[in-house]
C-alpha cells in the first residue's frame, strides 16, 4: 500500500527508501530485545492503560484535503480550479463555508451523528515538497533536534508499552517509520499469514530459535519469547476466524483487509494501544477529474470511506468508545490545477478524525484563505501544526500528561475536536 509517483523527486528516492526500510526491519527486532516484561503475561492487556487505542492512517503521496473538504465559501477556490473544484451543489453534510466531497458519502452517518470530524489549513512547521523527507519529518516530527525515533514508539514509551502486539505496522511486514525505536512493534502482513519468513513445514524457525535461546540472558531469552507469544496469539486468532460484526463490509482493497484485521486485533483483547496502516497512490499530477464516478480523486476517496465506515461498523458505537483514527499525509496539493488536469505538491492539507469520543460534525482550525496574497508560495498555508492536533488528542485520549516526550517543543491544540476521558 505504498504510492507510486512519477514526480522526478520520488524516482530519486525510492531506492532510497527501500534501504531505509530494510533498516528499520533490523530496529524493530533490536526495540523487542530492550523489552524486559514477563512473557508468560505478553498477551494480557495492561489493566493500567485505559485510553485509546490509536490507529494512525497515513495517506501516502500528498493528499489533496482541498478535494476532499472543500472549502466552497472561498471564491478563490473555484477560481484556481475551473475543471476539477468541486461544484457546491455536490457537496455533502456541509455547512455555509466547507462541505464533503460526494465521494466520502459512506462516511456521512458518522459526520453528521458526530463521530467524524476534519481539521483544515494543517501540516509540518515548514513545507517540504520531497515524498521522500517530507514522510521523514512527519514521522520522526522533532524538527531541529537530533532525536531520529519515530513519534508513536515515544509515545508508546511514554504510555508504557512492554509487548510487540501492543503495537502493529498492519498491512506490510516492513516496519512503520512512525513506530522506530526501542518500544516493541510488530509489522504485520495480516493476521491470517503471520508467520516468520521462511518458516514452513520441516523448518520450524520459531521453536529452533526457542530452543536456541534457552540458556541466553533475559533480554534476548524474552525476545524471542515475545516473538514466539504474538505468533501464537495469532494461531489462536487466525484458528478462531473472523466475522465482521454490525453488517460491516470491508471493500476488496488492500486498506479495507488492513483495517478489518486492525479491529479484529482491537477485538481480541490483545492489549492493542496503536496501530497504522498506509493507503498509497494520492500523488496525483495528472488527470484528478472532476468529482464523478470513474474519475481517479472520486474513485480513491470512495475507496478510502467505504474502508473506514466498514472498520466504524464493525467496531460499533461500544467499540469505538476506546478508539480514535487519525489520517496524515506528507503534504497537500497545490492550490490551482495544472496543465494536465492535476496537482502538484504543495503545503496546507486536511486531517480527518474518527472516533467515539470526537466532536465531529464540523471543520476545525484557522481558515487562511486561498488568494494569491493569502497562499505561501502558491499553497494552502499552515495555520495549524499536525503535532498540536495530535498532540491534544495524545492528552485528552491517551493519557500522556507531558507532551515533551513525545513532540518536543509543541503545545497540545485548543481546538476541542475530542471530549478528555
Amino acid at each position: 500500500m505504498t504510492a507510486v509517483c512519477g514526480c522526478d523527486d520520488d524516482r530519486r528516492t525510492r531506492l532510497a527508501r527501500r534501504r531505509v526500510l530494510a533498516a528499520g526491519a533490523a530496529g524493530a527486532f533490536a526495540g523487542l530485545a530492550g523489552a524486559t516484561v514477563d512473557t508468560g503475561l505478553a498477551f494480557a492487556a495492561d489493566p493500567a492503560y485505559d485510553g485509546d487505542v490509536l490507529v494512525l492512517l497515513s495517506l501516502r503521496g500528498g493528499f489533496d484535503g482541498l478535494s476532499a473538504v472543500v472549502p466552497a465559501g472561498d471564491a478563490a477556490y473555484y477560481a484556481a480550479r475551473p475543471s476539477i473544484g468541486v461544484p457546491r451543489s455536490q457537496l455533502i453534510g456541509g455547512g455555509s463555508f466547507f462541505g464533503l466531497n460526494p465521494a466520502l458519502a459512506p462516511l456521512l452517518p458518522y459526520w453528521t451523528g458526530g463521530q467524524l470530524a476534519a481539521v483544515h489549513a494543517v501540516g509540518q512547521p515548514a513545507p517540504n515538497r520531497s515524498h521522500f523527507s517530507a514522510m521523514e519529518d512527519l514521522e520522526r516530527a522533532a524538527p531541529g533536534t537530533s532525536i531520529r525515533t519515530g513519534w508513536l514508539n515515544r509515545m508508546l514509551g511514554v504510555i508504557g508499552s512492554s509487548d510487540p502486539l501492543q503495537a502493529v505496522a498492519m498491512g506490510t511486514a516492513r516496519p512503520a517509520r512512525v513506530l522506530g525505536g526501542p518500544a516493541p512493534y510488530l509489522g504485520v502482513t495480516s493476521i491470517d499469514k503471520t508467520a516468520l519468513t521462511g518458516e514452513q513445514a520441516g523448518r520450524p524457525i520459531a521453536a529452533t530459535m526457542a530452543k536456541l535461546y534457552e540458556g541466553a540472558p533475559t533480554a534476548l531469552r524474552q525476545t524471542v519469547g515475545q516473538l514466539g507469544g504474538a505468533l501464537q496469539k495469532t494461531a489462536q486468532m487466525r484458528a478462531a476466524g473472523y466475522t465482521p460484526a454490525n453488517g460491516a463490509v470491508y471493500p476488496a482493497t488492500d486498506l479495507g483487509a488492513a483495517l478489518r484485521d486492525v479491529a479484529r486485533l482491537i477485538k481480541s483483547g490483545a492489549g492493542l494501544r496503536s496501530a497504522t496502516v498506509d493507503c498509497g497512490d494520492w500523488d496525483m499530477h495528472e488527470n484528478l477529474g472532476p468529482a464523478v464516478a470513474g474519475r481517479r480523486m472520486y474513485d480513491q476517496l470512495k475507496a478510502l470511506a467505504s474502508a473506514l465506515a466498514a472498520f466504524a461498523a464493525d467496531l460499533g458505537a461500544t467499540g469505538m468508545r476506546r478508539v480514535t483514527l487519525i489520517t496524515i499525509s506528507e503534504f497537500g496539493r497545490r492550490v490551482a490545477q495544472n496543465g494536465s488536469g492535476g496537482l502538484d505538491h504543495g503545503y496546507g492539507n486536511a486531517m480527518f478524525v474518527l472516533g467515539g469520543a470526537v466532536k465531529g460534525g464540523k471543520v476545525y482550525g484557522r481558515w487562511p484563505g486561498l488568494t494569491n496574497a493569502q497562499l505561501r508560495d502558491g499553497d494552502l498555508a499552515v495555520t495549524t501544526d499536525y503535532r498540536a492536533v495530535i498532540g491534544e488528542i495524545l492528552r485528552a485520549r491517551c493519557g500522556v500528561g507531558d507532551l515533551s516526550g513525545v513532540f518536543p517543543g509543541v503545545t497540545a491544540s485548543g481546538l476541542g475536536i475530542v471530549a478528555a476521558r
